[in-house]
Parts: C-alpha cells; structure tokens; sequence
C-alpha cells in the first residue's frame, strides 16, 4: 500500500460491436488488443457529469462490444464515501486527481499500465513532465502516476480545464469579475454561488483573501492548519451575512441559477457559461488576476473489478477522437494532443487555439465570436494552482461541516 498520502479513513469516509475504432491520430485500433472476453464483460461507472455521459458510454458500447454499460452521475464527495464505504456497485471511478489519495491510501485502486493503452501516445506534456513553477506533487503529473517511471496509472486523464468565474456581462462589468474577489464581494450579496466541493471552496476563498490582504498562503490548493482555520472564518462569516444564493453541485443546477439570472457571479465551469449562452441569456467567462484553478478527471481502476479489460478499454476509449471531440465542444480539454486531427481546423482553431469562430452559429457560438480566456497555451500558463488533496484534509473537512452548519 502507498503510505506517501498521510489520510485517515474516517476524513475520507466524510466527505453494435464493431471491431476497429480510430484513435486520435487516424491511424486503426482494434478492440481486439483487449482481452477477447471483452464482450462478456460490463462497465459500471460514477462521476462528475462532465464525463459521465450516456452518449459517451453508448459510444464506448458499441465501439468495444462490451455487454453493458451504466453511468451513475454523482458529485465527488457523495462518490467517494460510497465507494470507500466498501460499495461494489462500480467498476471505475471517474475521478478528479486530488481525490486519488482517497483510494490509494485506502487500498481501493488498481492501476493501469500505460502499455495497456494504446491511444496514450498522443498525451500532452502536461501529464508527464513537471511544471518548475510548482513542486511535482501540487500539479496533476505528481498526482496520477503509480511508480516513478510513470510506467501505470492511478488515473487515465479523460478531461481537463482551468476554471475560473461566471457571471452575467450585463450586471457584473469584466474588471469586477477578473479576479476571485468577485464571490465574496458585498456587492453581490444574495446573488453569488458557490461550489459545494470543499476542496475547491477553500482554494477560492484563500486565493481572494491574498487578494484582499488577509493572507499570505502560498499554495491555496494545500493550505495549512492556521489558513484553513482563517479560510473557515471568512466563509462562515459570508455564509451568515447572506452573501450566497446558493452553494451548487451539479452542472444543470448551476446553469439554472445563472440563467435565471439568481445567481450573476458564481465559482462555474466554462461548459456551463456556454450552456447559459446558448440559452440566449448574458454570460461570460473571467479571467482572474489570481489565475484559474487546474484540474483533470478521468477513470479510475477500481480493485476488486471484474470488469478490469472494460475499465482499462474505457480508459482508453476516452484518448480517442469520439468523446475527445464530444467534451471539447462542451469547453473542456482534451488530454491527448491528436485531437488536432480528430477535429476540423476551424473548430479545432476556436477551441484550443483562441481564434475567431468560422461558419454556421452553434449552441450560442457565432461568427466571429472568441473563447473566453483565450487559448489553451494562454489558459494554461495563467493557473493559480492545481487542486490537491491537502495535508490537513481531516480539519478542512471539519471546518467545512462548521461552515455547512452555520
């Protein structure tokens, strides 16, 4: 068992059959590098509806002649207590990569060699060589691999993003929303949202109050004991003054309450502004002074699965030019770089290359039109941080049950 991750059970607890498809780069796969009782194998998996996606999983079905599939979507935190509750209901957890210390410290992964996989030739950089600005372990490369030679995987990435802040254009001018500030100001009292992840609650908060001088944290993805219990008193004390309108979890709920025009600044994931956009209703995307926040979801080997091949060939499906192209048209990222030539050049311009729309308007999208924040080069070199499982996760969890009761 890996012993790196110092966590405590009871804080985890708390919280048609077709033969070939087309990997990335347009060159054939065959299924048939699976094992060949794929067929009589079954996928069951849970996540984030970010990926967990009935479309997907039928295209995975048909692709890989599995027997069955099912998707349950559920947030991260009511994930994992299931599954380290000792649930057999899952095969594959899709997982955001700060949370993996929940399984390995508790034995409940199994990873997955990169030789099984053979649409990950195309990843990008980002999930196999460090980034200087931070220490290996704060960003997502320090986090997903099993053995230092980066030979198996705790998590296959499926999907990434650097997240920032919605808001409605024509309440909230755009120096107002750049920058985290923007949740907690009294201004919008009332009227703004937060994630109910803790994990991403208590980044978002100490990245303002640096903002605001009320702390110096040096890593708000891995605060410390003495900037958690700050953080908590900053929280609880917005919580009580009526600052927030909603504390959100799931994607369609938050794309009510801005659309709706209850909630005009919000913690949001991109697709979502764009699903408000697409509804004819003002949203845009910040670009926080601070920076964004990174992250990457993707499954997750269960141990004890009988379904492994299925886990491991889902794994695999998601490097391929499908669900890549699927999720990028959403406005998240695509891991492997091949989806350069998944896509069509136009497209393939305006979602990683920050270069006007071509063509016909689509969910909201018209000619003409830019992404908001830019590139992905441009996007990815403005990270405030990666999320982390935190050293003090037990007391951040405390305190957020103070907050969540307050």
């Amino acid at each position: 068992m890996n012993n790196k991750f110092n966590v405590s059970r009871r804080g985890l607890l708390k919280g048609g059959a077709g033969l070939g498809a087309l990997a990335l780069g347009g060159m054939p796969f065959s299924w048939q590098a699976f094992a060949q009782e794929l067929s009589s194998q079954q996928l069951r998996t849970t996540g984030l509806a970010t990926t967990v996606q009935d479309r997907i999983l039928e295209m995975f079905k048909a692709e890989s002649g599995v027997s069955s599939v099912s998707g349950t979507p559920s947030t991260f935190p009511d994930a994992q207590t299931r599954i380290l509750s000792g649930s057999g209901d899952y095969d594959c957890w899709e997982i955001i990569g700060e949370r993996l210390p929940a399984l390995i410290a508790t034995d409940n992964v199994e990873p997955i060699p990169v030789a099984s996989l053979p649409n990950w030739a195309g990843i990008r950089d980002t999930f196999t060589a460090a980034n200087p600005k931070w220490d290996r372990s704060a960003q997502i490369v320090g986090q997903i691999w099993a053995d230092e030679a980066q030979t198996e995987l705790y998590m296959v990435p499926a999907v990434y993003n650097y997240d920032s802040i919605g808001y409605n254009p024509d309440v909230v001018s755009d120096e107002e929303a750049n920058t985290w500030t923007a949740l907690f100001d009294p201004k919008w009292k009332g009227r703004s949202g937060l994630n109910v992840d803790p994990l991403i609650a208590f980044g978002q908060a100490i990245l303002a109050m640096n903002s605001l001088g009320l702390m110096e944290a040096k890593n708000p993805g891995n605060a410390t004991r003495g900037e958690i219990e700050e953080a908590a008193k900053f929280l609880i004390s917005k919580k009580k003054d009526g600052q927030f309108r909603a504390l959100w979890g799931d994607f369609g709920e938050l794309v009510n309450l801005m659309a709706s025009g209850e909630m005009v600044v919000c913690d949001a994931w991109q697709p979502a502004v764009m699903a408000v956009k697409a509804q004819g209703k003002p949203a845009k995307y910040a670009t926080p002074k601070e920076g964004t926040r990174g992250w990457a979801i993707g499954p997750s080997l269960l141990k004890g699965s009988p379904n492994r091949e299925a886990v491991i060939a889902y794994a695999n499906f998601w490097l391929s030019g499908p669900p890549a192209i699927a999720v990028t048209e959403q406005g998240y990222y695509s891991p492997s770089t091949a989806i350069k030539g998944a896509m069509s050049p136009e497209k393939y311009a305006f979602w990683y290359e920050g270069k006007p729309w071509v063509g016909a308007a689509e969910n909201g999208i018209k000619e003409g039109d830019l992404r908001d924040g830019g590139s992905l080069e441009q996007r990815g070199a403005n990270v405030a941080y990666w999320h982390q499982w935190p050293d003090e996760y037990d007391y951040l969890i405390e305190r957020w049950d103070e907050f969540l009761n307050a």
